[in-house]
């Protein structure tokens, strides 16, 4: 017998409390700002689309309401209704499991409240790449909480800078943005030696990066 798919796996009343809980809690965060209904459609869409790639499907909720937090607060952005007060960053590569993980934390990592990352992938997979997770951690950065999150306009919009690593034309070109792509190597299926130079590749681009936006 195949094991469950996360749709499957959780009752659908038991999804339709968790979604409702969601949408009543980031209503209230984002009162004023977005109606309940903006709100709600933003919350089935993260729920969906991290339906379709997560294998933890427990931790459905918790990523759902991060997500959407995260896609409404670009929109927000991105439209005007919301001050950016420091540079964003955007970090795409294709599984957002390796490098653009890696970059958005080292990113954050080295310019703390200067500068705002983010990080997505064209086609999304389940997990971190966990060898990611021990080498980034060798350097005090705690990755275990990060989760692969589908590429989405309203981040792309939000960006000031936008950086690819291997994703090809899936991220869509806006005028008045930033756009830089790093040939640097898929960390997928490397050893632990070979990632530690891909994160040292990585961490050598994005300081040249912070230090070119004077942060």
């Amino acid at each position: 017998m195949s094991a469950p798919t996360p749709e499957t796996a959780m009752a659908p009343g038991d999804r339709d409390d968790a979604v409702g809980q969601i949408v009543q809690d980031l209503t209230y965060a984002f009162e004023g700002t977005f109606t309940a209904a903006e709100v709600r459609r933003a919350v089935e869409v993260a729920w969906s689309e991290l339906t379709a790639v997560s294998r933890i499907p427990t931790y459905l909720p918790v990523l759902t309401a991060r997500l959407a937090r995260q896609r409404l607060t670009a929109a927000a952005q991105a439209g005007g209704r919301i001050v950016k007060t420091v540079p964003e960053l955007l970090f795409v590569c294709v599984h957002n499991a390796g490098r653009s993980q890696m970059a958005a934390a080292l990113a954050a990592h080295l310019a703390p409240l200067k500068v705002h990352v983010r990080s997505a992938g064209s086609a999304p997979t389940g997990e971190i790449n966990p060898v990611v997770v021990q080498v980034l951690a060798e350097r005090g950065i705690d990755l275990r909480e990060a989760f692969p999150k589908p590429l989405s306009d309203d981040v792309v919009r939000a960006a000031d800078v936008i950086v690819t690593m291997g994703c090809g034309d899936s991220c869509p070109v806006l005028p008045g943005k930033r756009y830089e792509d790093w040939d640097v190597p898929d960390p997928a299926g490397q050893s632990i030696e070979v990632v530690r130079d891909i994160r040292d590749q990585i961490q050598g681009r994005v300081t040249a990066l912070l230090r070119e936006l004077d942060l």
